[in-house]
Parts: structure tokens; sequence; C-alpha cells
């Protein structure tokens, strides 16, 4: 069995985050969001730019390690 690190999980995090903003972009450029979605989507960059700031946070901190 293997063990994901916090990294581990804080890139799949940032990865799947990415797919999905993607998808929201997409259908924005195509149809235009509902209010709903708009809302699901600034909440998404959100928690990306959390997560990305904590895997800068993990990575700089097992740099100095």
């Amino acid at each position: 069995m293997s063990y994901m690190t916090y990294k581990d999980v804080l890139g799949r995090r940032s990865a799947i985050l990415k797919r999905n903003i993607g998808r929201m972009i997409l259908k924005d450029n195509r149809q235009g969001l509902s209010v709903y979605e708009s809302n699901v989507y600034q909440s998404m960059l959100k928690k990306l730019h959390h997560n990305e700031n904590a895997l800068q946070e993990a990575r700089k901190q097992d740099d100095e390690s």
C-alpha cells in the first residue's frame, strides 16, 4: 500500500481544481454560467489559490530541510 504525502495531496488537488476550472471557463465561453455556477467557479479559484500557496510553503519547507 502506498501513501500520499501532504505535497502529493496538494498537487493532486491542484490538478483536479485546474481541470474543473478549465471546464467552467469553456462552458462560460460557450454559453455563459448561471449565478450558481459563477459562485462555484469563484469558490474553486479561491481554493486553487489557497492550495497553491500551501503547496509552495510545503515545497519551501522541504528545501530548507
